[in-house]
């Protein structure tokens, strides 16, 4: 049974995660602040955490860090309310990997969980995060997992490839887990830069709803084509 902890200061917000949690077959912890969670986290070892950022005695933000730091590949979601995405855009700097808003519902809940879990499957079983094929002369790269450490490095060697075989644009293919934290997404943009300099248009298919409200609050989707599918985001990129 894998265990999840949540840490919350409002005791609503606790039941309703131990409610919905237990009934899916998790074990859940709880705790009303930041320090009692890090004291669960001494004992337990959570393979996920949701973590409120606003609390008395200690603020999610140190509760992160200190997450991090003793177990870096936990999977931190923010709990937020729906007025505080600039919080959230913080905490991806802290490598959290999601955020789900207050009140929790259901089916939000659930898709937080299937992202988590789809992440740490990929990181257990070693799979590729980063690949590149080439469809109707378009580079497609293919996003699963975490965009942050080793496949930052990866995205701009593929980047590169791509933009010296002189594709006629680039499609990014986005796994509905996929998360960007906060150094991925300086990367992301880095590359994006690159592709416009080389005057290649770029499209991103398969966001996640939490993604894509992301990425349109750093302004990507100014100048990037959201597309449903691939194949429309192929063709997008070849008018």
């Amino acid at each position: 049974m894998q265990t999840i902890l949540v840490i919350d200061d409002e005791t609503p917000t606790l039941t309703m995660f131990r409610l919905f949690l237990s009934a899916y077959g998790y074990r859940v912890l709880t705790a009303e602040d930041g320090i009692t969670g890090l004291k669960i986290m001494e004992k337990e070892t959570p393979a996920i955490v949701f973590t409120d950022l606003k609390m008395p005695v200690m603020d999610g933000f140190d509760v992160i860090k200190a997450i991090k730091k003793r177990a870096p590949d936990t999977e931190v979601v923010v709990i937020t309310g729906h007025g505080d995405m600039d919080l959230v855009l913080q905490a991806l700097n802290l490598e959290v990997t999601d955020f789900i808003n207050k009140p929790i519902e259901r089916k939000a809940l659930e898709s937080a969980l299937t992202r988590a879990n789809l992440r740490l499957q990929d990181d257990q079983a070693g799979r590729e995060q980063l690949t590149l094929k080439t469809v109707q002369n378009v580079a497609v790269m293919v996003v699963k997992g975490t965009l942050l450490g080793a496949p930052e490095s990866r995205l701009k060697a593929l980047t590169r490839e791509a933009i010296a075989n002189n594709r006629s644009g680039a499609v990014f293919s986005f796994d509905p887990s996929v998360a960007v934290t906060g150094t991925g997404m300086t990367t992301l943009t880095q590359v994006l830069d690159d592709f416009r300099q080389a005057q290649l248009k770029v499209a991103f298919t398969g966001l996640s709803m939490n993604l894509k409200t992301i990425f349109e609050m750093l302004g990507v989707t100014r100048y990037v084509n959201i597309c449903e599918t691939e194949a429309e985001a192929i063709a997008s990129v070849q008018d």
